[in-house]
């Protein structure tokens, strides 16, 4: 495991440098890979940037500027990546090449030698504001925005309970430099197309109780983007929903992606992980939030199966003594 002057040391010393993000990318990858592409390129690198899926248009603002070459690279990074499975077709394309994981996962499954992992980060793009200053790369206004908006994101407004002073103070800090947090906020958080409106309204009717209302559940299938237009980007925010109901002490949401693979996201209030649920599906992530995926299974065999996990894991926690509200 590196450390993060190890990691500035690798970088420093490289030349031509991919990025990737995760497939199905958020806020927190986008904007971890923008600002660390833009302080490689202030040192002279030349850079490049790789996603399996295409960036969502509200997260473009974050390349707005940013010129990206196309060679074949001697190194790859890849940021806010906890497994390879998260790759895509990435890891087919450039595997052999990544030489250097950055993370924020303390489920992070090792898929190179070198990383820098720091599980209890509440985004990833802590680690790359604390790269930057490593690396003697001084702060921008754009890379300033870029951080806020993975730290915002991944944070939920920093409302989450992963957050800590540190995030604060690096939020704090890319604002003193020139992050617009009151416009990426209004562009994250209160910013709603018509067509994300009603796709909400309809898996929101569609919510299930379970677990004596401890747990509820909505799904996503494929034909609520069909009828309303919506895309997967604008119902990220769908994940928070079912936790936030009184009472609730896990939420899950079910999506079907477009090849008809189904993926969990699930939230989860203390003194339960969610990472640990997620686990019993080869998923990961924090205590809180995370995910996992049911390849081959259908929406409704993944809902058995979810259902069935969630009333074993509230027995075990029941079991231990601990209290659930």
């Amino acid at each position: 495991m590196l450390s993060c002057a190890e990691a500035a040391r690798r970088l420093l010393g490289w030349e031509d440098i991919l990025v990737l993000s995760h497939a199905s990318p958020d806020g927190d990858t986008l904007g971890s890979a923008a600002a660390l592409l833009r302080g490689l390129a202030a040192l002279g690198k030349r850079v490049g940037f790789y996603c399996a899926d295409p960036v969502p248009e509200k997260y473009r603002y974050l390349f707005q500027g940013l010129e990206l070459g196309e060679f074949a690279p001697q190194h790859v990074v890849t940021v806010d990546v906890a497994d390879v499975s998260l790759l895509g077709d990435a890891w087919e394309k450039y595997g052999g090449l990544v030489h250097l994981a950055i993370d924020h996962h303390a489920t992070h499954r090792a898929f190179t030698e070198d990383r820098w992992v720091e599980g209890d980060s509440a985004a990833a793009a802590e680690l790359i504001y604390l790269l930057l200053g490593e690396m003697g790369v001084p702060i921008d206004p754009a890379m300033a925005g870029d951080i806020y908006t993975g730290l915002t994101t991944d944070t939920g407004c920093f409302r989450y309970r992963s957050v800590t002073p540190r995030t604060h103070r690096i939020a704090a800090a890319v604002m003193e430099l020139g992050a617009d947090a009151g416009e990426i906020n209004r562009l994250m958080f209160e910013s709603k197309s018509k067509a994300q409106v009603e796709a909400e309204r309809l898996v929101m009717e569609g919510m299930e109780f379970f677990c004596g209302g401890r747990c509820a559940m909505v799904q996503v299938p494929r034909r609520v983007y069909q009828e309303t237009g919506a895309t997967e980007s604008e119902l990220e925010g769908v994940a928070a929903m079912p936790r936030q109901i009184e009472g609730v002490v896990i939420g899950v949401t079910l999506k079907e992606k477009e090849d008809g693979s189904v993926k969990a996201s699930v939230r989860m209030n203390p003194p339960g992980s969610a990472a640990d649920l997620c686990a019993k599906f080869g998923g990961g992530g924090h205590q809180g939030a995370a995910g996992c995926s049911f390849p081959g299974k259908t929406m409704a065999q993944a809902a058995r199966e979810m259902k069935s996990a969630c009333q074993a894991y509230l027995a075990e926690l029941e079991a231990q003594g601990c209290r659930l509200e």
